[in-house]
Formats: structure tokens, C-alpha cells, sequence
């Protein structure tokens, strides 16, 4: 915008000086036609240089201009902006102020059309701009710009007044900065003084407690000083006492030793003989014990392989609730059967009952055939809970196996006596229950809860009780 202004800018055919003149009488302006003196004045205008605007003013312009641009007729639009004329409101000053402001600088024309219409759209402000008084408490900024466009009388004044006002304005902001600055910097050292008479009075009562406790440590050690004088006179009279006393012992000892020595060897002929009496009896001890031990091993070992080659359940029925059944009813006859069959929570219980039992449960095949509408984390708070309230009432250990460690979320903590095992990457729930079984010693009762046929046929083979999923989500919700 800084390109001067010269006459052959101005168009050589006669309509287009009918234009200007017509675009100067609307706005208001004097015409260049006027008489000697004014063209003379208009040319000296020209060939001065375009006025380095501020860019407060010069933005002001450009978005004065790209609001008055797509009022202008086509015909009168230049040729690179009819593009930019067809831009949103939003866009036209951002996206083609460049364009705007080169064309308002080369192009007289087109700044005296869009002048015009941007005079006559300020009203009042605009009529003043265009007479040469701009009202006091007019926007300098919207004055500059208006002068701009529409180049009245004394229009470079208004500009130089309108930069002088900016740079007043930015300079009252910096200063107002500045003193704003100052005064945060000057609470800030404030509140550092008063912090810091706060600690000093901190340490003076640290200080005074300090000088308090150390009067009282030195009354102490003279208090300890006196009573180390006088245990230490006791002490020697006590030495005293026991150096006499000491002659009457060595006196007594030789005495006695003699006696002790007579006594010892008749305690060295009594310990002889009861030492001898004491190996034959522990002898025969020892010959009772191992042939007991080994009575008592091969009953156990025959009664565990026993077990394990029969499957026995455990049962609470003797030979003679056998013969009575005979005579009883038959639909009572089925209901007993019923009530040991393996999805029967009375069966659970029964093994449950039995001493240091063990409860391991499928996790995944319990709670999908129990509540497999809820979520997966749903599923397991609710088997554990449920779990923890079992281990509660009976005692026995309980163990719960889940597939997939990697997908668990949100896990809640496991109630007293129940473990919860999660298989690893690459091994089955199934693998990790008969693993459990495996690693109990021989002979324990160890439950397993899951109505898969295959981990209840493997988890028999090693002595192990199965029961189906039905029972232990029947005995749950009793509880």
C-alpha cells in the first residue's frame, strides 16, 4: 500500500472520468475539477507517496473494503478480486486481504467506489470524516481507515493522528503490564516476608523449647552424677562384703568337694545301670514302633489304592437302610437316589463335611450355565462372593480356575479362604484344575465343581470327587 498515486492511473475515456466524478459527488468529496488551484493540489496530492499505515488501521481497511466489495456492480469489480468477492463474510477479509489491500493501493478507482459506499455506510462518522472534523470520541482507528478510503481534505493528518493514538494506546497497555507486573512481584515479596517471619518465629519457639529441654538434660546428668557416686560406694562396700564372704565360701567348697566326689561316683555306678536299663527298654520300644509303623503304613496304602481302584463316593447310608428300602415305597425309594446324584447340592455338602476338604471350581463353566446373561466381570464377582460365603460356613479350602488372565479387569478382591487362579497363556482352565488335583497328597477329599465330562473323568482317574455345576449354583442360592 505504499505505491504512489500517479495521473496514469486514472482512466483515459470519458465514462470513466464520468465515474469518478460521479463516485466524488456521492462521497461527498471535492472534485479535482474545481478551478487551477484545486487540480494543482490534487496533483501535488498524488504524487506523494502512499502513507505506511498502522497495522491497526490497515486491517481496519482491508475488512471495511472486503465487506463493501461484493456491493459493488460486476462490472465494477476488478478482475483478481470478482474471486475473492464470492467468499463467505468470514473468509474474504482473512483469506484475500492481500489481494484487497494491493488492488486499494494500485487501483484509484476502485478505493474512491469502495470509499463511496463505506462513507455512506458509517453515516454520520462518515460525513464528518469526509468534512475534515472527526468527532473526539470517535474509533481513531475507524477514522484512519474512512480518511483512507475516502482521501478528503487533511486525510494524511488523520492517519499520523490515528498511529500516534494506537501507539499510545499500546504504550498505555505496556505501561499498565508494567505496573500490573510490579505489583504481583511486590505481593509476591510480601507474602516471602511474611512466610519468612512466620518460620523465624517457628525457630525462636523451636529454639526456646530447645534451651527448655537442655536445662532439663543437664539436671538429669547432675541427678545421675549423684546417684553414680553413691552406687559406687555401695559398690565398694559390697566388694568388701564379698571378699569376706568368698573366704567362707572357698572354706565350704573344699568341704563339700570331697563329699561331691564320693556322691559322684555313686551317681556314675547308678547312671550305669540305668543307662543300661534304659537301652533294652528302648530297644524293645523300637521293635514295637517299627513293626506298628509299618502295620499302620500298609493299611493306609491298601485302603488309598483301594479307594482309587473302586471310585467310592463317600455315603452316609449303612447295610441296613439297604434291606429297609426294600419295604418301603418306591417313590421314596427314588427320591433317595435323586438326592445323591451328582448336580444334588445335599451330595456337596456331604463331601464338603468331610476333614480338610477341598473345593476347586471350574470358574467359566459355573457361572455361564448359572448367569451367563450378565458380564464376564459380573460372572466372576458373583461366583466369588457366592464362594467366600461357602469357605465362610465350612471351613475347607476353597479354589476357583478361570480361563485367560490376560482379560481380566476390574478384579475384586478375594474373600478369606478363597483362591482364584487364572490359567496362563497357553494352558486351559481344564490343564490347571487337573494340576491342582495332581499336586494333592493321597487320600485327600478334593471336590471338583464342573459339568465338563472330560475334566470330571480326568480329575477321577486321581482320586478326586466331580460334581456337576448344578450343584454348587443350587447351594449357593439356598445361602
Amino acid at each position: 500500500m505504499a505505491h504512489p498515486e500517479t495521473p496514469s492511473d486514472r482512466p483515459a475515456d470519458p465514462a470513466a472520468g464520468d465515474d469518478v466524478g460521479r463516485v466524488d459527488a456521492e462521497a461527498g468529496a471535492p472534485t479535482p475539477t474545481g478551478g487551477p488551484s484545486a487540480a494543482v493540489g490534487s496533483r501535488a496530492a498524488e504524487t506523494l507517496p502512499e502513507p505506511v499505515l498502522p497495522e491497526p488501521v490497515r486491517q481496519r481497511v482491508v475488512t471495511l473494503a472486503a465487506a463493501a466489495l461484493p456491493g459493488l456492480p460486476a462490472d465494477e469489480q476488478p478482475v483478481p478480486l470478482r474471486r475473492v468477492a464470492r467468499f463467505a463474510p468470514n473468509r474474504r477479509a482473512r483469506l484475500g486481504g492481500a489481494a484487497i489491500a494491493a488492488q486499494l493501493a494500485a487501483d484509484p478507482l476502485f478505493r474512491q467506489r469502495i470509499g463511496a459506499r463505506v462513507v455512506v455506510e458509517a453515516g454520520e462518522l462518515g460525513a464528518a470524516v469526509i468534512a475534515g472534523a472527526a468527532p473526539g470520541a470517535a474509533d481513531p482507528v475507524q477514522v484512519a481507515a474512512l480518511a483512507y478510503l475516502s482521501r478528503p481534505a487533511g486525510w494524511r493528518d488523520l492517519i499520523e493522528a490515528s498511529g500516534a493514538a494506537v501507539q499510545a494506546e499500546v504504550e498505555s497497555a505496556a505501561v499498565a503490564d508494567l505496573i500490573r507486573d510490579a505489583e504481583q512481584r511486590a505481593n509476591r515479596a510480601e507474602h516471602d516476608r511474611a512466610v519468612a517471619r512466620v518460620e523465624a518465629d517457628k525457630l525462636r519457639d523451636e529454639l526456646a523449647r530447645v534451651r527448655e529441654e537442655l536445662g532439663s538434660l543437664r539436671e538429669e546428668a547432675r541427678t545421675l552424677a549423684r546417684s553414680l557416686r553413691e552406687s559406687q560406694a555401695q559398690h565398694r562396700r559390697a566388694s568388701e562384703l564379698l571378699a569376706t564372704e568368698k573366704g567362707r565360701a572357698t572354706r565350704a567348697a573344699a568341704d563339700h568337694d570331697a563329699e561331691l566326689r564320693r556322691l559322684r561316683s555313686k551317681l556314675a555306678d547308678a547312671e550305669s545301670a540305668a543307662g543300661a536299663a534304659r537301652q533294652s527298654a528302648k530297644d524293645a520300644r523300637s521293635v514295637d514302633d517299627a513293626r506298628l509303623w509299618l502295620l499302620l503304613e500298609t493299611i493306609g496304602q491298601a485302603a488309598v489304592g483301594l479307594r482309587r481302584e473302586l471310585a467310592l463316593d463317600p455315603t452316609d447310608r449303612r447295610p441296613a437302610d439297604f434291606i429297609a428300602d426294600e419295604y418301603a415305597d418306591r417313590p421314596a425309594a427314588r427320591s433317595s437316589a435323586r438326592a445323591l446324584s451328582t448336580d444334588d447340592p445335599a451330595r456337596l455338602d456331604e463331601l464338603l463335611a468331610l476333614p480338610r476338604a477341598h473345593l476347586v471350581v471350574d470358574g467359566y463353566n459355573v457361572t455361564k450355565r448359572g448367569f451367563g446373561e450378565m458380564s464376564l466381570e459380573q460372572q466372576r464377582k458373583r461366583l466369588i462372593s457366592g464362594l467366600g460365603g461357602v469357605a465362610a460356613q465350612t471351613g475347607d479350602e476353597v479354589t476357583v480356575v478361570f480361563d485367560g488372565a490376560e482379560r481380566v479387569h476390574g478384579l475384586p478382591p478375594a474373600p478369606r479362604g478363597v483362591r482364584v487362579l487364572f490359567s496362563r497363556r497357553g494352558e486351559t482352565a481344564d490343564e490347571l484344575i487337573r494340576r491342582l488335583v495332581r499336586a494333592e497328597p493321597a487320600g485327600r477329599p478334593i471336590v471338583v465343581i464342573s459339568s465338563d465330562r472330560e475334566v470330571a473323568d480326568g480329575v477321577r482317574r486321581h482320586g478326586a470327587y466331580p460334581l456337576g455345576a448344578d450343584a454348587l449354583l443350587r447351594r449357593l442360592a439356598r445361602t
